[in-house]
């Protein structure tokens, strides 16, 4: 195994901004125009995300600075989109097995539909109680925000990079989340893995692009001195990324009965990592991919000055969000923002399912990080300007809202 590097975040250097707080706190107390394009049936207003082409992401020297901090920074949403990024659509599609019935009419049934349908038993298989559920499927495992248990999607968990992160059995003792190896439906969807990894790499070779322009921005802010540890190289040696599949079970198949809430779907959360990839949401029915049969269901972002708006972006893009470590190590340039989705509740929504894929970019396990006080996230578990690995830092945050291991 090789050894991890442990430096400090050159992020985390630097001194807070001045007056006390963090951009993304000022940012919270001050008023902000934001453009929405909502209808009469929303309850809630829709804003575009900000959108970058990737044409001028992949321009290293090209100063996005002004969209970055529009869709990530203090006054943003915290996702940005990258559009016209080459086989995304395909590739999108991947991670649904595609059949042309009698009549011509093709198919759609994502593979997490597909691992959702397989008998009791072979999904006992796939799942890892070791790694709280963190590879293989996972189902009614994970805490809602409520504490009760999420019935209300699947999951199904690999590691797009390396089927086995680490064969050093302490590691894997200690961090199991992130140190044990891929579980695969090999007997049963043995094309799974093949389209699970081409998508899982194409999101993360794009991040890295994204955030590279990332800590260009933060640089320019003045944070730090920005000798090497940067977002983009923490990214690109760590061994910990996830993809998840996830499912959304049709509402009136739930065993709970929260259709009206804006979390029906998947509950208020914000992403611990570094940087999560999301392709945009597929809903099907009965087999046939339809569009959203309902103008309310979809991703819902709480803004810095505590309003709720639907997030938008198109089907052929991929949507990136800002996660805590990121923020942390930023001192509040790059902005993390509670998140859930919302379950369609029109007539012509039973029996409609979604899917999507995300694609979790965190920092190595042994990555270590510093948590500066005037960053108030989870500070019952962490003390004021204390450090710890991102491994001991996710594990904390897992007791949240995963049921103790046995």
């Amino acid at each position: 195994m090789g050894s991890a590097v442990q430096a400090q975040h050159s992020w985390a250097s630097a001194g807070a901004p001045r007056g006390g707080g963090t951009p993304c706190q000022a940012a919270a107390l001050a008023p902000r125009r934001v453009r929405c394009r909502a209808s009469a049936m929303e309850r809630l207003p829709s804003v575009r995300t900000v959108t970058i082409p990737f044409a001028d992401l992949k321009e290293r020297d090209k100063d996005l600075g002004g969209k970055i901090e529009e869709g990530l920074g203090p006054r943003g949403l915290g996702i940005i989109s990258i559009a016209d990024v080459s086989s995304i659509d395909s590739l999108r599609l991947i991670v649904c097995v595609m059949r042309c019935s009698r009549t011509e009419q093709i198919k759609f049934s994502p593979w997490i539909v597909e691992i959702a349908n397989l008998p009791e038993d072979v999904k006992k298989e796939l799942e890892d109680p070791e790694s709280r559920y963190n590879f293989g499927w996972s189902h009614g495992k994970e805490k809602l925000e409520s504490g009760k248990l999420d019935t209300f999607k699947g999951s199904f968990y690999a590691n797009p990079v390396l089927d086995v992160p680490t064969t050093d059995d302490v590691l894997v003792s200690r961090y199991p989340s992130y140190c044990r190896p891929n579980i695969w439906p090999t007997d049963h969807l043995p094309e799974l893995e093949i389209a699970f990894k081409a998508l899982g790499k194409l999101i993360l070779e794009v991040g890295l692009m994204l955030a590279q322009h990332c800590d260009r921005y933060v640089k320019q802010q003045g944070v730090g001195s920005y000798d090497g540890d940067s977002l983009e190289q923490t990214i690109a040696r760590s061994r910990c990324h996830k993809g998840r599949l996830l499912y959304y079970f049709p509402r009136q198949f739930s065993k709970q009965n929260e259709v009206g809430s804006v979390s029906s779907w998947c509950g208020w959360h914000t992403d611990h990592g570094s940087l999560t990839g999301l392709t945009c949401g597929l809903f099907t029915k009965n087999s046939v991919e339809i569009p959203c049969p309902d103008s309310v269901a979809g991703l819902y972002i709480r803004t810095r000055d505590n309003r709720v708006v639907k997030a938008v972006f198109e089907e052929d893009e991929l949507a990136y969000q800002i996660g805590e470590t990121t923020e942390i190590l930023s001192r509040g340039h790059l902005c993390a923002t509670p998140h859930c989705v919302q379950a369609p509740s029109s007539e012509n929504a039973s029996g409609v399912e979604r899917s999507t894929f995300a694609m979790f970019m965190q920092p190595d396990w042994d990555e270590k990080l510093k948590f500066p006080s005037e960053i108030p996230y989870h500070q019952e578990l962490i003390q004021p300007n204390g450090t710890l690995t991102f491994g001991e830092y996710s594990e904390r945050l897992v007791n949240k809202y995963y049921q103790a291991r046995t």
